[in-house]
């Protein structure tokens, strides 16, 4: 049987649109043009990019983005929480606008968290909560777990935490990289940007922004902003331990149509979590949810820091 073509809605969503920025609502142009105020601060050596929304003194909300991201993927969520909160996101070394490290380690990244919320005032109204997104769940629950007291609370939000039956399935990584490609023009790198894992994306206008953002000029055209050695250099300690040792309260968001994470091990890393967390499950959404259903993931958001932690 012969193999299906990929489906260019898949494996390139932007290369269509031949370089030009497709349609958006108001809502996605307004929050966009709140510009946040972008810093820097430095952590074991290495610049990381902050951007942060808000008043300082109000309750802090740190956002932390997922593998290969940046600090962007944040623009058109943080200014609705910005009315209530302090909001900080940082892009982890090796991403985004941050400086790159010759290894990495989830201690150094828990570093950066700290560094960032204290950089950005979020300890200011008392502890801050976080909220990480896939990869970023790691560093947030090793964050989680140094201190108790440190942190209101913490939201895992669709993590590759697996299944024991779906772990024993899928297969380790070996360590092997390859460098970015350089793509003579800003339209061809365009054309070549996906999610990851792949999957549908209605809201074009939010992977053109986001894909935008992701990439630099080089010598010789462009080229992706974060370094394609991390994981050679990264090594994850056990998952699950990780969510039973955080101290500080735990809530899980996952995508209803997420093909990372499965109704399976949803319900695995539930188990995992202290009796009564919350848990939301966004309708319609894959995993990158803030892509997928931005405006219900801030209603999520917003209803979930009202009443929790208590």
């Amino acid at each position: 049987m012969s193999e299906l073509p990929p489906d260019p809605n898949l494996s390139a969503p932007l290369g269509h649109l031949e370089g030009d920025a497709p349609p958006a609502p108001d809502w996605f142009r307004d929050a966009v043009a709140v510009a946040p105020e972008v810093g820097r601060v430095t952590v074991r050596g290495a610049g990381i990019e902050t951007f942060a929304w808000g008043e300082r003194g109000r309750p802090g909300l740190l956002l932390l983005h997922g593998n290969g991201a940046h600090a962007g993927w944040w623009r058109f969520i943080a200014p609705f929480l910005a009315g209530h909160y302090r909001v900080a996101a940082p892009s982890w070394s090796g991403m985004g606008g941050s400086d790159w490290r010759e290894t990495y380690d989830l201690d150094t990244f828990a570093d950066e968290i700290e560094a960032v919320a204290g950089e950005t005032g979020l300890f200011a109204a008392g502890p801050p909560v976080m909220v990480g997104h896939s990869f970023g769940c790691f560093p947030m629950l090793a964050e989680a777990g140094r201190e108790a007291g440190r942190w209101r609370g913490a939201v895992i939000v669709d993590p590759p935490i697996f299944s024991p039956e779906r772990r024993t399935g899928r297969r380790r990584e070996d360590g092997r990289f390859a460098p970015h490609r350089i793509y003579p023009t800003l339209e061809a790198a365009l054309a070549r940007f996906r999610f990851a894992p792949m999957q549908p994306c209605e809201a074009l206008y939010i992977a053109d922004l986001i894909a935008r953002e992701s990439l630099k000029e080089v010598p010789g055209g462009w080229s992706w902003r974060f370094d394609p050695s991390l994981w050679a250099r990264l090594v994850l300690p056990d998952r699950a331990a990780m969510v039973r040792e955080a101290r500080c309260p735990l809530a899980l968001v996952t995508g209803d149509r997420s093909d990372l994470m499965r109704p399976a091990d949803a319900a695995y890393v539930q188990g995992l979590l202290p009796p009564g967390s919350p848990r939301i499950d966004l309708p319609e959404a894959y995993h990158h949810v803030m892509v997928d259903q931005p405006l219900a993931f801030v209603a999520a958001l917003r209803a979930l820091l009202a009443a929790w932690p208590s």
